[in-house]
């Protein structure tokens, strides 16, 4: 448990450097209607009947922090949090701006599944204080849906934008690509589909067969056949020009962007600055320490509610391997990039002193860009970023 006594002194108007002490802070409701075949997060089924004890329980855990945290960012993700009734919801926010009150001019995001919000939760959400929506749409295709084991209708996408328009000044939807079944013109077809709908900010993402998902084994078993590593080449490629040519663009690998629309809390994230994080599974980044709460929910709540940490896996890492994962993180960011004086003052290291072998290779190789300041991917080096990233960690 940290308690805000053991808050570090501050820097300039007191307020400690985003990198020592959060100004971000991360929510998790686990509740889904389905368990999708491609999900690894800390979400599940079956379970919507312990929705109030849980938000019973995560309320008590945002009161081991002690006194209230203020926060720039706030993310409720899931799971579903839209999966809560609309009264859940409110609950939930209230709780959460009781405890993470938001500074002026924050950013408040809340994950929302095509399929489970409505006009009422809509509204309860923008008079708690959320001004951004997320939505899960992932396809705009039936059977690349039917094979990711999503359970809503494309046209349930439209519909809920219809929702979140007038209500929120930003909002969002992710999009995954090469998925078993897919090809570069059914993607091509999804980006068309999605830019109609306007988009201010949008994430496309390559898909993952994660260890342990039921994809991961469907795929072992010779049960789905992944997409060629040439047709999900073409499609990454395709989605960079075709956002960047509307106006969407390009500022984190999967990431892209109208101006003023870029996810703050998730450049928390790249920056690999401090955040707090509650509830099932929830990860948390203080003073160097990475920790995370257990994925048991029965587990999760009977520790909470015995007044005890429901952390699991803890790591502390020492000063260059905390240096050398911020350069993975920042390297992430294809706009900034990692600025070598801003990665000195929050690591203490010199970016050129931890990559003396990898930086050079790779500027040779032609999928890095050097300035002197600013190290960068080039377009080419984008398609081999995670060779890249594991040789510079």
């Amino acid at each position: 448990m940290i308690a805000t006594r053991d808050r570090p002194p501050g820097t300039g108007l007191d307020r400690p450097d985003p990198w020592v002490w959060p100004r971000a802070a991360y929510v998790h409701i686990p509740f889904c209607a389905h368990k999708c075949g491609y999900c690894d997060f800390a979400s599940l089924a079956g379970s919507d009947h312990l929705a109030d004890r849980y938000l019973d329980a995560l309320a008590r855990e945002m009161d081991f922090l002690g006194e209230p945290q203020p926060v720039e960012t706030i993310f409720i993700g899931g799971g579903t949090p839209t999966r809560l009734g609309a009264r859940q919801l409110a609950r939930l926010l209230a709780e959460v701006r009781r405890r993470f009150p938001l500074e002026p001019g924050g950013e408040w995001t809340v994950e929302a599944n095509p399929g489970t919000l409505d006009a009422e939760k809509a509204d309860v959400l923008a008079e708690g204080g959320v001004n951004r929506v997320s939505l899960g749409a992932q396809s705009f295709q039936p059977e690349l849906l039917r094979a990711l084991e999503r359970n809503h209708a494309p046209e349930e996408v439209p519909r809920a934008i219809d929702l979140v328009r007038p209500r929120f000044p930003s909002w969002s939807f992710d999009l995954i690509f090469g998925v078993p079944g897919s090809t570069p013109a059914l993607w091509a077809d999804d980006l068309e589909t999605a830019l109609q709908l306007g988009p201010s900010h949008l994430s496309c993402y390559g898909l993952v067969y994660e260890k342990g998902t039921a994809l991961w084994k469907q795929e072992r078993e010779g049960l789905v056949r992944p997409v060629e590593e040439e047709a999900e080449r073409a499609m990454y490629e395709h989605t960079i020009d075709r956002l960047t040519a509307e106006g969407l663009a390009m500022y984190e690998i999967s990431n892209f962007a109208r101006p003023g629309h870029e996810s703050r809390h998730n450049l928390v994230y790249w920056a690999n600055d401090a955040y707090f994080g509650v509830g099932l599974g929830a990860a948390r980044y203080l003073r160097g320490v990475r920790s995370s709460n257990t994925r048991d929910l029965p587990a999760y709540l009977r520790r909470i509610e015995e007044g005890r940490e429901a952390t699991g896996p803890t790591e502390t890492l020492d000063p260059e391997a905390r240096a050398r994962e911020t350069a993975v993180l920042m390297l992430r960011r294809t706009r900034i990039g990692l600025d070598r004086p801003d990665f000195t003052l929050r690591t203490g290291f010199e970016f050129d002193a931890i990559a003396a072998e990898a930086l050079p290779r790779h500027v040779r190789g032609g999928l890095l860009e050097d300035d002197g300041r600013r190290v960068r991917f080039t377009r080419d080096g984008l398609f081999l970023a995670d060779t890249v990233l594991a040789d510079l960690l």
